[in-house]
């Protein structure tokens, strides 16, 4: 188990956890919250070992692997099931071991000692799974939203989030006894989502996860630890009973407080009424001793929560938007189209609050790309009402602000761009002002963007939309950098707001309480969907299996059309003389095939008995040869069956 005994953990002089004590028990699913700058990644930090403990006593058995998913980007040609196989540390670590126990052995194969290891060696990479470790890495990947094609892709050629989705396949490889997962869910869209919800569930170890997704931590969580005021507290439960037993708690706080202020004045009123009475000294003299000894209970100090609206719309066009039998998709220089969505007709009414539900690669973003003007339409007609005036946030909004300029100089140069004749709006102190109700004040409006946190550049991005005063919201995975605080405001001032919302995100807790209707997009088309989202991800393990059967399909048709290829040649029959040349040049060629076949039916005999042999307690001599036996035989069958291959393909020639 872990334990944390009077911990105490500094950043810098600030104290983020002062006293801690709790206890994580094998096996169990923790979830650590708590407020932006609480101290969450620093504890990650003492768990992982790369930081320690500024007193009291931590303590991780020792024996325990630990698997974590890796910050950095990765930078490697490497393909990405070779990337992900890598993250089994076991197997690699057995791999390179093998290795030079091969090169020691090539050099001294008299050594029984060696002989005994390279023996270990061969059984141990069985145990660690080398048979299957390919397969194991694709269905992860492809579980993670990886199309079949870029299995065998570079990593380099996938963009930033693809990558990071890399990592945490290449953390979920890894054999593990504690896993540590910090903002899994970022990057990922619904239906990744839903999978990894499912593996996660699954998982046998200990697990400690960070996350500010609400449906998430309940689904693959059965404790959670809340980091607050340097204290550290765990609960039994999921998030949601975490929060009802915290409120309860907080209740009864409030109400023990109240309580002890009741009793402190009275004791302090007979205080004050008789210490000046030498009849009543003594009486008041416990009564100060009793005030001294009280151990005090702290008042409920309300957490400042982050609130914010949206501005109401200058006019609201009805409807907003309208499309007409159109066509989406991309344009590629000096080749045609790419049509992702076809036959689109949609209206968007004033008012309404639509959720955008698909699976990875269906066309969401092709949809929103395209209302947000960011592309055009490839036919059809998209017609916007007079004065529509969209708000966009879109998943790349966060990577074009720029690092070198501060919260103030994008708003100033904002409002310089739109031209804004309300100078009293865009004088430097209203837009101070304003940045502030995003909290955003002092210093903060003049720190460099590239310094802050993915949290407070997304916030810098709602408040320079909010700014504009839109009548159209769309929001394309808003939430990937807020906190839990964060997005609860966002999903009250997005139900405040009087415009159209048009929604694509994976935190279920936000789709729920904002939007009153979905439309699903899959298989080239644009559609309402009639369920709720409980529907939708019964949906998307349905989609998960018609897409597998389709790749059943493909495969099947595809020796189809082997088949009908190699009849057509039978069908076209050569000459009796051209038959005759290419029977006496297939004779030896049939020969040595035969040959090949008979062979490697006896090295598979003899590698089975080798197998088996090795699994049974035999002396060491005897034990290093039937490793060295099992090698070679596998190096001869490998030669055989590429030699007959070969000659198969000499075949294959000669018979077209």
């Amino acid at each position: 188990m872990i334990t944390l005994k009077n911990v105490i953990l500094r950043r810098s002089a600030k104290k983020l956890l002062d006293g801690a004590t709790v206890t994580i028990n094998p096996g169990e699913k923790v979830g650590l919250v708590g407020r932006n700058g609480a101290g969450k990644s620093t504890l990650f930090a003492l768990f992982n070992g790369s930081l320690h403990e500024d007193g009291g006593d931590f303590y991780v058995p020792k024996q325990w692997r630990m698997a974590q998913v890796a910050q950095d980007m990765p930078e490697t040609e490497e393909s990405a099931t070779d990337f992900v196989v890598g993250g089994d540390t076991r197997l690699t670590e057995l791999r390179t071991t093998l290795a030079a126990i091969e090169a020691a052995y090539a050099e001294n194969p008299d050594d029984a000692d060696i002989g005994m290891e390279l023996a270990h060696a061969y059984t141990d990479l069985a145990d660690a799974g080398e048979h299957d470790a390919v397969p194991r890495a694709q269905a992860l990947i492809l579980g993670l939203g990886f199309k079949s094609h870029e299995l065998d892709g570079p990593v380099n050629s996938f963009s930033g989030g693809w990558r990071m989705r890399l990592q945490l396949a290449r953390a979920l490889m890894c054999p593990s006894d504690l896993l540590l997962l910090d903002e899994p869910t970022n990057h990922l869209d619904l239906d990744a989502l839903v999978w990894l919800e499912a593996w996660l569930q699954k998982y046998a170890g200990t697990m400690i996860v960070i996350s500010h997704d609400r449906e998430f931590l309940d689904a693959v969580t059965d404790v959670t630890l809340h980091i607050a005021n340097a204290q550290l507290t765990r609960y039994g439960g999921n998030y949601s009973k975490f929060e009802d037993m915290r409120a309860l708690q907080m209740e009864q706080q409030q109400v023990a407080f109240s309580k002890q202020q009741d009793k402190i004045a009275h004791l302090q009123k007979f205080i004050d009424r008789f210490k000046a009475k030498a009849s009543k000294a003594k009486q008041a003299q416990s009564r100060v001793k009793a005030l001294e000894r009280m151990e005090r209970v702290a008042p409920l100090l309300a957490e400042a929560d982050f609130t914010f609206e949206f501005k109401e719309p200058g006019n609201i066009p009805n409807p907003m938007l309208s499309i007409a039998n159109a066509s989406f998709g991309y344009e590629i220089e000096d080749e045609a189209p790419k049509t992702i969505l076809r036959g689109v007709s949609r209206s968007v009414l004033a008012g309404q609050r639509i959720g955008i539900l698909g699976a990875n690669g269906q066309g969401k973003s092709t949809l929103v790309k395209t209302i947000a003007r960011e592309m055009g339409a490839l036919a059809g007609e998209v017609t916007e009402g007079k004065g529509l005036n969209i708000g966009y946030f879109a998943q790349q909004e966060l990577d074009v602000l720029r690092p070198q300029d501060n919260p103030l100089e994008h708003m100033v140069r904002m409002a310089r761009e739109l031209g804004s004749a309300v100078k009293e709006s865009t004088g430097e102190q209203a837009l101070r002002g304003f940045l502030g109700s995003f909290n955003f004040s002092g210093d903060m409006v003049k720190q460099p963007v590239g310094t802050m946190s993915g949290g407070e550049k997304a916030r810098l991005v709602l408040a320079m939309m909010v700014w504009q005063r839109p009548n159209l919201l769309l929001l394309d995975e808003p939430t990937n950098h807020l906190d839990l605080a964060t997005r609860e405001a966002l999903a009250v001032a997005l139900n405040e707001f009087e415009g159209t919302l048009m929604l694509v995100s994976h935190d279920r807790a936000l789709l729920r309480s904002v939007c009153d209707e979905f439309w699903l997009v899959g298989r080239g088309v644009v559609a309402d969907f009639d369920g709720d989202l409980d529907d939708y991800q019964r949906y998307l393990l349905d989609e998960a299996k018609r897409l597998r059967e389709e790749a059943k399909i493909a495969v099947r048709e595809a020796e189809s059309a082997m088949a009908a290829a190699a009849a057509a040649a039978t069908a076209a029959k050569p000459s009796a003389q051209e038959r005759q040349q290419r029977s006496d040049q297939a004779k030896p060629i049939k020969r040595e095939i035969a040959q090949i076949d008979e062979r490697l039916a006896a090295a598979g005999v003899e590698r089975a008995a080798l197998e088996a042999r090795l699994g049974e307690p035999i002396a060491p001599a005897e034990l290093a040869d039937a490793g060295k036996r099992l090698k070679a035989l596998n190096e001869e069958i490998a030669k055989l069956e590429e030699r007959w291959l070969a000659l198969s393909d000499q075949l294959e020639a000669l018979a077209a």
